[in-house]
C-alpha cells in the first residue's frame, strides 16, 4: 500500500517554491490565488521569514506547496492508496483524496487560518515539543498544570504539549525534577490542538457545515481518532474536533498495513523522520522538489 504524508505548517522554510516556479504544474498556485484572494506564488517564493511564518499565511502556503507537489506526482502516474495529514495537512490529504474539491478546501484553509490567529489573540499561548518521554509519563508530570495538555502524539519519545505561554515556561524550568528529559519550545503563532483555539471552533464549523464531502477515490485516516475514513459529512464533526484536540501521528501510521510504503507530498520531509521513529522498516520518501520526482512511474 502507498501511503502519501501531508506536512503541517511548521515544515514550511522562505523560497520553498523556488524550484517549482517553471514546472508545469506551478499553474496550480494561480488557480488557489484566486480561490483565496491572497498572492501564494508571493508566500512561497518570496515571503520572508516573518510574514511566512505568521498562522494564517503558513497554513495556505504549505497547503499550496503539498498541493503542487501531489499535482506533479499524479502526472507521472503514481497515485496513493491512502492520505494522512498532519493537522493542517488534513486538508491536503482531504483534497488529494478527492472527498473536498480544491475550491472548498482552498476556502476551508483560509477560514481556519484566519480564525486560529483569532483565537491566538484571545487567549495567546504556544507549544513545546517534549523529547524523550512516554505519553503516559508526560500525563503524569502536566498534572499540575491545569490548562496545559497533549497536542501531538507524533511518535515513540517525540509528544508535544499546548497551552499558556507561562505555564509551558514553568514546564520547562521544572523538567528535570518531573522527570522529562528535554522541552523544547516550538515557534508556532499559538497553542494549537488545545482548548485555547475554542474562539476559534464556531467559525470554523459554520464554514464545514456548509461544505460538501465528496465520495472521495481513496480514504483518509484522522487525525483525532487515527481510523481510515471515506467521504461523507462524518468530516465535518472531524476537523472541528480537530482543531482542539490532539494529533494522532504515531497512531495514524500504526494502523496502516505492515507493508506500506510512504511518501511525503510537501516542505520538510518531517512526517518520514516521524515514520522512520514508528517504523523503522518502513519505505519511505518525500517529494519537496521537482528533482525529487525523477525516477518516478505508475510502477513505483
Amino acid at each position: 500500500m502507498l501511503v502519501a504524508l501531508f506536512p503541517g505548517q511548521g515544515s514550511l522554510k522562505p523560497g520553498m517554491g523556488l524550484p517549482w516556479v517553471d514546472h508545469p504544474s506551478a499553474a496550480l498556485l494561480t488557480e488557489i490565488s484566486d480561490i483565496a484572494g491572497i498572492d501564494v506564488r508571493h508566500l512561497l517564493c518570496e515571503a520572508p521569514a516573518d510574514e511566512l511564518v505568521r498562522t494564517d499565511n503558513a497554513q495556505l502556503a504549505t497547503f499550496s506547496l503539498s498541493m503542487m507537489v501531489a499535482d506533479a506526482l499524479e502526472s507521472t502516474g503514481v497515485v496513493a492508496d491512502l492520505a494522512i495529514g498532519h493537522s493542517l495537512g488534513e486538508y491536503s490529504a482531504l483534497r488529494y483524496a478527492r472527498i473536498l474539491t480544491l475550491e472548498a478546501a482552498t476556502h476551508l484553509v483560509v477560514v481556519r487560518g484566519q480564525a486560529m490567529v483569532e483565537a491566538s489573540v484571545q487567549r495567546a499561548g504556544s507549544m513545546a515539543a517534549v523529547l524523550g518521554t512516554s505519553s503516559e509519563d508526560l500525563e503524569s508530570a502536566l498534572s499540575d498544570f491545569d490548562e496545559l495538555v497533549i497536542a501531538n502524539l507524533n511518535a515513540p519519545g517525540q509528544v508535544v504539549v499546548s497551552g499558556p505561554t507561562a505555564q509551558l515556561d514553568a514546564l520547562r524550568a521544572q523538567a528535570k525534577e518531573r522527570g522529562l528529559r528535554r522541552v523544547v519550545p516550538l515557534e508556532v503563532g499559538g497553542a494549537f490542538h488545545s482548548p485555547l483555539m475554542g474562539a476559534a471552533t464556531e467559525a470554523l464549523r459554520d464554514a464545514l457545515l456548509a461544505t460538501s464531502f465528496d465520495e472521495g477515490r481513496i480514504e483518509v485516516v484522522a487525525n483525532i481518532d487515527a481510523h481510515p475514513h471515506p467521504g461523507g459529512s462524518l468530516w465535518a464533526e472531524l476537523l472541528i474536533e480537530q482543531l482542539t484536540g490532539p494529533v494522532r501521528f504515531q497512531e495514524s501510521i500504526e494502523s496502516t498495513p505492515n507493508d506500506s510504503t510512504f511518501i511525503e507530498l510537501g516542505a520538510g520531509g518531517v512526517l518520514g523522520g516521524l515514520v522512520g521513529r514508528i517504523r523503522p522498516d518502513a519505505k519511505r520518501s518525500s517529494i519537496g522538489e521537482p528533482e525529487d520526482l525523477l525516477g518516478r512511474s505508475n510502477h513505483d
